[in-house]
């Protein structure tokens, strides 16, 4: 009883001194300090561009020509958005194609990845470890373009939405991850568990796989939905019709159409006196403000799944 009576203060000391030294507390104030201002500037640098593309988008064509670009315009002018929306119908029909096209490739992919990774991730499947060769096998070799185009041309998927969507559907490396966070995260003893009170596979996968992956299904998600609101390559060999062509395409159109205009090629008495009122500098930027307009705003709302659904399961312990 005296030992410990002694003991205990030193013991106490001891925790008092080392309590401020845990793993949270291990760096300085300094090195805080520069970590802090590193990614400041990070930071800074990252939203810079931004700014810029914004600013000279609000820039007139001429004050771009005569002195650059500014992050302050010096002659303000909307014109370049003007020009852009001259046929809205197109840029909102764009716009729809393209939500459209998001969201369905988006919950679709996210449907058929977890129910093609979640049974290759569990050790009781037969033949798993074949199921997952193909899909890295995937990874390393495709039928080329020309395969592409005549597969999607014989099925009929020409001038239709599907095509838009089946062509980015389920990603071979969107497999790999989600197959590694079912097998790292998900404990065997929860699916025996079910399994004993009862539960089926489909419920099993339901109920519990896909409430306990929100990290991976948002991490996947937002691959998916940036891949599917970027694409613009699809619609340019799958869709010739007018109604179907995604947001994307229609702005690299619109881009080429003002690159031809403005190279010469055209008869000025064809073109008239318009094109030397074309925008092009401050169009392209005014392009890709329109362009990353909605995107830009889905990622807060899944950031906080972002980083842990990368990181979760790649350390063993």
């Amino acid at each position: 009883m005296n030992a410990h009576i002694e003991t205990t203060p030193l013991t106490a000391e001891k925790a008092e001194k080392t309590e401020g030294h845990g793993f949270g507390n291990r760096i300085s104030k300094p090195a805080n300090f520069l970590l802090v201002l590193m990614f400041t500037l990070i930071g800074i640098a990252c939203l810079y561009p931004v700014l810029l593309v914004i600013a000279v988008s609000f820039t007139d064509e001429q004050t771009i020509t005569t002195s650059g670009y500014n992050i302050i315009p010096k002659v303000f002018s909307t014109y370049s958005y003007e020009y852009l929306f001259q046929d809205a119908g197109k840029i909102f029909r764009g716009y729809g194609v393209s939500i459209a096209v998001t969201l369905l490739g988006t919950l679709g992919s996210l449907l058929l990845t977890s129910l093609f990774a979640y049974p290759i991730s569990r050790k009781d499947l037969p033949y798993r470890n074949l199921l997952a060769f193909f899909v890295f096998f995937t990874i390393l070799f495709n039928g080329g373009l020309v395969t592409w185009y005549l597969t999607y041309s014989a099925a009929g998927l020409k001038n239709t939405m599907a095509a838009l969507i089946l062509a980015h559907l389920v990603g071979p490396f969107n497999v790999l991850i989600m197959r590694t966070f079912f097998a790292n995260t998900i404990p065997v003893s929860l699916i025996e568990s079910a399994k004993i009170d009862g539960a089926g596979e489909m419920r099993i996968y339901a109920r519990i796989i896909l409430q306990l992956s929100l990290p991976v299904m948002a991490t996947i998600g937002l691959f998916q939905m940036l891949g599917y609101w970027n694409d613009w390559f699809t619609s340019s060999v799958l869709i010739s019709s007018n109604n179907l062509v995604s947001l994307q395409y229609l702005m690299y159109k619109i881009i080429y159409n003002i690159q031809y205009l403005n190279s010469g090629m055209v008869d000025a008495s064809v073109a008239g006196s318009q094109t030397a009122t074309i925008p092009t500098e401050t169009v392209r930027m005014a392009m890709a403000i329109v362009g990353i307009g909605p995107i830009i705003f889905v990622y807060p709302f899944v950031q906080r799944y972002f980083v842990k659904g990368l990181t979760i399961g790649a350390v063993k312990g």
